[in-house]
């Protein structure tokens, strides 16, 4: 897999899978754009690209705004020049709760972000691959956008929909050389995780990370690097004629019946 001459744009390269892609991308030979509503994080992600000798670019966004996006793609264009990998990866959780006890507030926002978002990013970056003739997305869904999870509701949907639009948007850009597909981690240990787990139990999230990880038929959360492996993968010439799919990274939760979904909803 060498991205050596290649752009990568990483949204979310603050902190967790969005860092280690960065990391990854440019330990192959790319030049990275790391973006992040936390420009500190962001800046810190850039930071560990450059003391390895790479080439990275930091960009503070928020990414459920036009005009950020905008920003974000032209500054990449204007640094590197083009974008030939895009990891359109930012996301939030949310608070969870059943439908019925769901806030309307915390629903649009986890939408805005999970999945405007993703639009967004597709929407202004594509038009730079479609004037270069090639390059490829990968879109940060998750296996909760394959099966259901009581309590998150909002996350459930808006992993779903991601899927929906990397479905459409890889129909719409093949011709083009662009490939569009999604990555769906499991339970990951990172931030994310760690939220849910105190969120079902304050103070006890241990004995919700032990009951997690008991249930995976690995036995353990998958680890940030192991997604950013996949995302390089897809994004890389040993995929050159797969766009549309969704792929899992999860230890093996779905093909045993979503273990996830069965300890949230305890």
């Amino acid at each position: 897999m060498d991205f050596t001459g290649k752009v990568a744009l990483v949204t979310g390269g603050g902190n967790g899978i969005g860092r280690a892609a960065c990391v990854a991308f440019a330990k192959h030979g790319a030049k990275v754009v790391a973006v992040d509503r936390d420009g500190a994080a962001a800046e810190a992600t850039a930071g560990i690209v450059r003391q390895a000798g790479g080439e990275a670019l930091a960009v503070i966004a928020d990414v459920t705004k036009s005009a950020d996006v905008k920003a974000y793609v032209k500054a990449a264009i204007d640094k590197f020049g083009r974008i030939d990998c895009f990891f359109n990866n930012a996301g939030i959780e949310g608070k969870l709760a059943p439908i019925a006890e769901c806030d309307e507030a915390i629903f649009d926002s986890v939408m805005s972000v999970n999945v405007k978002g993703v639009f967004l990013g597709m929407r202004y970056v594509l038009p730079e691959m479609i004037r270069q003739k090639g390059g490829a997305v990968v879109n940060t869904a998750s296996v909760a956008g394959l099966v259901g999870t009581p309590g998150m509701p909002a996350y459930v949907a808006s992993k779903h929909a991601v899927i929906g639009l990397t479905k459409t948007a890889s129909g719409e850009v093949a011709r083009q050389g662009i490939r569009v597909n999604a990555v769906c981690p499991g339970p990951v240990d990172t931030r994310m995780i760690h939220s849910i787990e105190e969120q079902l139990a304050p103070g006890k999230a241990s004995t919700i990370q032990e009951r997690y990880q008991s249930a995976q038929p690995t036995g353990r959360y998958t680890t940030v690097e192991e997604i950013a492996n996949m995302v390089l993968f897809l994004c890389s010439d040993l995929a050159s004629n797969t766009t549309g799919g969704q792929f899992v990274v999860d230890g093996g939760r779905t093909a045993t019946g979503g273990a996830l979904s069965n300890v949230v909803a305890r």
